[in-house]
């Protein structure tokens, strides 16, 4: 058998075999890498990149459009939308700048060199003015202007002015709720917004516009507010007239009706136009009868009175004597006002009369563990919940931190700060028979012809009934023999309580002598509450007394009010009853 020759591969092609095999590892890697790169950008990376893709070619501008409406009681509105246009330019369509920003500037109001650095701008959308007028609009149009587009958009419209504009707040620029119910109920108020798809080419020159959706599109809630524009017209009036007659600083003023809770009418004054609120002091969006807190001063006393009396230690005939004008509580000397000098004073006349050192008596009678769980039983020194926004919760030191003078201070009013919100809700607890309503300012929401109420709500029982008959008694006396003559009603009982108040002034800390909140609050019909009425006017000038300033604006709002709502005065009532 032969023997098979074997044959010896060459050097050189060894070595030609051994680059092949690192080539072929080479593109092997490259390949497997470029494999993973590949998955990585497309899977891991898809919605990342094509973002990005999208920013380059489609610019969205978001539109909201369609928020609801706020009515009044009788749905009336008092904060709508009306349809308007929006004014942008598209910068490198605009071939004659220097006219183009001319004639803008010109027709929409605005400063020649903005409008130029506008349409100056390397971009190829920017907003020029947002929601002008149809006349604007119009003028524009007119010329025909290359690189200038429009887009519809919603503006929020006022149609009563000033009228409430504390209470319903406004909107920004893009339809958010600012101040008031439109920024509280922001979230129900809002509407629907879309986008605006503006698909670019190559150069990022604007070729096609369309809208998307944004989402689910949910209808927006309408507000229906327990206020009523008639009142709170007639209320923002005769505070007014008080404001100049007396060249005060301010003033508020509330309506509610005791048994519900319902807030009828809310002002506060100075007001501005919520239409056109960047006019004005940012100081005037607040709501102060929510977000102020005051030294209530004399109208604090009949809180006092109603505690004694319900807790037993005093009643309506109960005598204490008045030391004459002057009281002395450790080092400190307190006197009336006017420096009135009083003897013997029955609890009715001390509330009648205004009596300082009579209602020290009966705090003193009363204790100071007592009156305080009384103070917080009507609610003061904690937020009422109405539901606006910035609402105070007011000062009232722990029992632990009263002075010796705490008790004597705070039972006329001072050493204490409320709101004007928190001392109606107080009073109407007097007035409807003892029970502590939450006050409220929203009746329903409304969408579809459906309406989402919200009931009234009593917190609790505060008084008996039968102190709350006194009470009234009592404030009754007030009105008809005492301080607060001027809130009488013709044909009516008028039950309230005038207040002068000293001012803490924030520098010295100390109570000013000069600056002084007049104030009144009351009920009428007094045995048959339908109204609560609080006006505090803030530093009237030339005389300061709450029977002066603040009582005839009681008394005009109540006669107004009264007619208005058909509530049958004293004399009607008798021949109703009478005719059954």
């Amino acid at each position: 058998m032969a023997k098979t020759k074997k044959y010896s591969v060459p050097a050189h092609f060894e070595k030609i075999r051994h680059r092949m095999i690192i080539v072929a590892v080479v593109f092997s890697m490259y390949g497997t890498g470029l494999v993973a790169r590949l998955v990585y950008l497309q899977v891991f990376q898809h919605e990342t990149l094509k973002a990005q893709a999208e920013r380059q070619y489609i610019r969205r501008i978001v539109i909201n459009t369609g928020r609801g409406i706020i009515y009044d009681r009788n749905l009336n509105a008092l904060a709508a939308n009306i349809e308007m246009e929006s004014v942008y330019v598209n910068p490198g369509k605009i071939a004659d700048k220097k006219f183009t920003a001319d004639m803008l500037a010109s027709i929409l109001g605005i400063d020649n060199k903005a409008v130029a650095k506008y349409i100056s701008a390397k971009k190829h959308f920017v907003w020029i003015k947002r929601k002008c007028s149809f006349e604007e609009i119009e003028k524009l149009k007119e010329l025909r202007l290359p690189g200038v587009g429009y887009i519809g958009e919603t503006k929020r419209f006022y149609p009563k002015r000033e009228l409430a504009a504390s209470v319903i707040g406004f909107v920004g620029l893009d339809n958010q709720g600012l101040a008031g119910i439109e920024h509280q109920f922001h979230s129900v108020l809002k509407g629907v917004s879309y986008r605006k798809v503006m698909v670019k080419d190559a150069r990022g020159r604007i070729v096609r516009a369309g809208t998307e959706a944004t989402g689910v599109q949910k209808k927006s809630w309408d507000v229906k507010l327990t206020v009523d524009e008639v009142i709170q017209f007639i209320t923002e009036r005769e505070l007014n007239k008080q404001i100049q007659k007396y060249g005060a600083k301010g003033g508020i003023a509330i309506v509610m009706d005791p048994n519900q809770g319902e807030i009828l009418a809310m002002a506060d004054l100075p007001e501005f136009n919520p239409n056109n609120f960047a006019s004005y002091p940012q100081e005037l969006y607040k709501n102060k009868a929510v977000t102020n807190a005051y030294d209530p001063g004399s109208i604090f006393k009949p809180i006092v009175a109603a505690a004694a009396i319900d807790a037993n230690v005093a009643d309506v005939e109960d005598v204490f004597y008045g030391e004459n004008g002057q009281i002395k509580i450790g080092r400190t000397r307190i006197g009336e006002a006017a420096n009135h000098k009083f003897g013997w004073l029955t609890l009715r006349n001390i509330i009648a009369k205004s009596s300082n050192i009579g209602i020290i008596k009966v705090a003193q009678k009363l204790g100071e563990k007592k009156l305080y769980a009384y103070i917080k039983d009507f609610g003061f020194g904690k937020k009422v919940g109405i539901g606006l926004p910035g609402e105070a919760k007011g000062k009232l030191r722990s029992l632990s931190k009263w002075t010796p003078l705490s008790l004597a201070s705070i039972s006329f009013g001072h050493e204490i700060s409320i709101t004007p919100l928190q001392m109606t809700v107080a009073m109407g607890a007097i007035a409807n028979g003892g029970y502590l309503v939450r006050p409220r300012i929203v009746q329903a929401f409304l969408k579809d012809g459906k309406e989402q109420y919200h009931k009234p709500l009593q917190i609790k029982r505060i008084l008996s009934e039968q102190t709350s008959r006194k009470m009234i008694s009592i404030l009754k006396t007030a009105v008809r023999e005492g301080t607060g003559k001027n809130a009488a009603i013709p044909g009516f009982d008028v039950a309230g309580k005038t207040g002068t108040a000293q001012k803490l002034d924030p520098d010295t800390k100390a109570y000013s002598q000069t600056a002084y909140i007049s104030s009144f609050i009351g009920f009428v019909p007094a045995d048959d509450p339908k109204l609560v009425i609080l006006v505090m006017v803030d530093e009237p000038q030339g005389t300061y007394w709450g029977g002066e300033v603040a009582a005839p604006a009681f008394k005009e709002i109540g006669q107004q009010v009264l007619r208005y709502m058909n509530i049958p005065s004293n004399k009607e009532r008798i021949l109703a009853l009478d005719k059954t």
